[in-house]
Parts: structure tokens; C-alpha cells; sequence
């Protein structure tokens, strides 16, 4: 699905259809607040809503693969303080405290990564579920990504610029 905008760039899936919008307002010249309208209609404020909303699917997906990717690692992480205190009690192995900290540091620390590779390498795209890993999904959300934060940035730089003129 292609976004008719200058870049002809490709369009998240569950991302508004005015997507420069805040890129136009930056360059407006401040004006007065519009109140809103209460007498619009129900529906037309929930088409508006929807349209910004992650999809349900979309949303289980991401918090499956974010659960199983953030889940085992700190799982362990925590295990890790268990089985330690268990082996040292019990005169199994004389472990020193600074392995224990670091092992499930780096356990923890590894959760924290899987969740965030969860939620980029999940399907964005309804009813496309995509690969166990993630690897192709995670290239393009990442893309995604980057893109989104270079557009902001110029339109921050954009705002900055004719706040200083």
C-alpha cells in the first residue's frame, strides 16, 4: 500500500492517513485555537479513533512475541538468584556474589532487549502473521521506525527555524 505523499513512501499499517500533518502545521503561522464542534456525530469521531488505533491483532501479536522474548530471558534472570542461594546453602559450589549479580544482569538486561525485539519483529500488518523470529518483519518496522524519527526531526528543525526568523 502506497501513501500518495512527496517521498511515495510505504504507509504503517495502522498509521493515521494524514501523516504530515504536524509536518503543515509547523509551517502555518500560529493562529487561534478552534473549539470543537460538539455536535458531530458519534460515528464520525469513532472512524477518526479507529483509524489510530492498533489493531487487536496486531496488538496480541505484539505482546505474544514480547511476553516470550522479555518472558524466558528474566525468567531466568530471576531464577538465577534462586539456584545460587540453593548451590551456596547447600555447599554445592562456592559461588562468588559478583557472578551471581552479573549472570542475571545479563539475563535481565537481555529481557529488556526482548522486549522491544518483540514488539518491532511482530507483524504490523493485519493478517499477515509473519516468521518465528521476526527477522524480516523486524527490518521493515525498524525502517518504519527510522523513518518516523527523521521525519520529526525535521520538523522540529523546522520549527526551530522559523522560530528564530
Amino acid at each position: 500500500m502506497k501513501n500518495k505523499s512527496s517521498k511515495d513512501t510505504e504507509r504503517i499499517p495502522f498509521e493515521p492517513n494524514n501523516r504530515s500533518k504536524k509536518a503543515k502545521e509547523a509551517k502555518k503561522l500560529p493562529t487561534a485555537p478552534v473549539v470543537a464542534n460538539k455536535s458531530k456525530s458519534k460515528a464520525n469521531s469513532s472512524v477518526k479513533q479507529d483509524s489510530q488505533d492498533i489493531p487487536d491483532e496486531v496488538n496480541r501479536r505484539i505482546i505474544r512475541r514480547s511476553a516470550l522474548f522479555c518472558g524466558i530471558p528474566t525468567g531466568l534472570g530471576i531464577t538465577t538468584f534462586f539456584v545460587s542461594y540453593i548451590l551456596v546453602s547447600r555447599h554445592i559450589v562456592d559461588l562468588p556474589t559478583s557472578a551471581v549479580v552479573l549472570l542475571s544482569m545479563l539475563f535481565l538486561g537481555i529481557g529488556v532487549l526482548g522486549l522491544s525485539y518483540g514488539a518491532i519483529s511482530a507483524s504490523w500488518d493485519e493478517g499477515r502473521i509473519g516468521s518465528w523470529w521476526g527477522g524480516d518483519e523486524f527490518k521493515k518496522n525498524f525502517g518504519h521506525l527510522k523513518e518516523a524519527w527523521k521525519s520529526q526531526q525535521q520538523i522540529v528543525k523546522a520549527a526551530q527555524q522559523s522560530k528564530n526568523q
